[in-house]
């Protein structure tokens, strides 16, 4: 048994007081979880105290705080491990209610007013062609490992509490959604793929709304990896459909690709015109729209060039690397294979090289990063 100091974010609405901290020590064993501190402090010293959980083997997804600022659930947290990152500072646990949700009480956040309500705005449920058969659709257990990774989420909220998007523009819908969009979109069950694509492309806070900061990744309890979802979606709406949205995700993929292969490094001078003009750069000069979009960009240059952040000579002059001719053979390479391979890391299966009767069991591709790889483009998409 051990002494763990505990530090908790408290509030009450009915109270009509401010949210406050309120120190407690519990005595536990260090393999207990930070979800059992606090139960036994409910139990023992202030049943007023709230949090919400269920299961309490990680499968859930009721108990999700912070913990030392990161996104967890409580559940699947240890205290002895909880303490130890924090050793410099005294080693007191620190538990908040999750980000990017209004709190009801203590520990407990509106779920229904974020969460469940971005679920809902990707419409998550099948959308087959043509009557429903007797029984049930069947497809080849293979035309559904591009997705298993996408429906492993427990529906948790970590990523969205931990989203910096979602501070930023809380219209944004969302690592969660958005993961469980592509649950759908690659379901060969679903007939609605493009206009899923087309609808996730051209909302303003749709899937071009992601910035890429990788959050929601390391947060996900279930390596689900939210981002690496959305990644998927981007490059189907691009890739395998070329939907050209309005904001301008279609355009700065082709800017930011063709520049690499032209110059080896990213003409930033370039890249803005061309993402408005669809990845060219005539269009952005000609074009209405995208001469509206680019003269709203102007005061963000002038207040670059008076601060000295943008040379206007390296700006216009933009060098090639020495080795060009490597990159663009690389470019050449990827290019000329025709066919865009997804390797979802998540997928655990035997290898077919191992003796017979061993069964090892071995990642498809790697660790459970849940990360994906990109080789080439195909229309036919991930799923064949």
């Amino acid at each position: 048994m051990s002494d763990f100091a505990l530090k908790v974010r408290r509030y009450d609405p009915e109270s009509g007081e401010p949210a406050y901290w309120e120190d407690m020590s519990i005595e536990l064993e260090p393999e207990r979880s930070v979800l059992d501190a606090i139960l036994k402090y409910k139990a023992d010293t202030d049943n007023s105290l709230a949090i919400r959980c269920s299961c309490q083997a990680a499968i859930c997804g009721s108990c999700g705080v912070r913990i030392n600022g990161q996104s967890r659930l409580a559940c699947n947290t240890q205290l002895g491990e909880a303490s130890e990152e924090l050793r410099a500072h005294d080693g007191t646990i620190v538990v908040e209610p999750m980000g990017n949700m209004p709190v009801l009480k203590d520990l407990i956040v509106d779920m229904d007013a974020v969460h469940w309500k971005k679920v809902q705005r990707v419409v998550p449920w099948l959308l087959p062609e043509g009557d429903p058969p007797e029984r049930e659709y069947i497809v080849p257990a293979e035309s559904m490992i591009d997705i298993t990774q996408s429906m492993a989420c427990i529906q948790c909220g970590a990523c969205v509490s931990a989203c910096l998007s979602m501070e930023a523009d809380p219209e944004f819908i969302g690592p969660a959604a958005l993961a469980k969009a592509y649950r759908f979109v690659g379901d060969p069950r679903d007939s609605q793929t493009e206009e899923r694509l087309r609808d996730l492309a051209e909302d303003p806070h749709g899937i071009y709304d992601c910035t890429h900061c990788f959050a929601c990744i390391e947060v996900c309890p279930k390596d689900v990896a939210p981002m690496s979802q959305i990644m998927r979606l981007r490059r189907r709406a691009i890739g395998d459909y070329g939907i050209k949205d309005s904001n301008n995700g279609y355009g700065h993929e082709k800017a930011f690709v063709d520049l690499v292969e032209k110059y080896g490094t990213l003409h930033e001078a370039q890249l803005l015109p061309k993402s408005f003009g669809q990845g060219s750069l005539i269009r952005s000069q000609i074009d209405p729209d995208s001469l509206k979009q680019l003269a709203g960009s102007f005061p963000t240059v002038i207040a670059g060039l008076k601060s000295g952040k943008v040379n206007p000579i390296k700006a216009i002059w933009h060098k090639k690397l020495a080795d060009q001719k490597q990159v663009k053979r690389i470019y050449n390479e990827v290019e000329s294979r025709g066919e865009r391979i997804e390797l979802n890391l998540y997928i655990v299966g035997e290898d077919p090289s191992d003796n017979e009767g061993e069964g090892a069991q071995e990642p498809a591709g790697g660790d459970r990063a849940g990360a994906d790889a990109e080789a080439g483009k195909s229309e036919e998409g991930a799923i064949q």
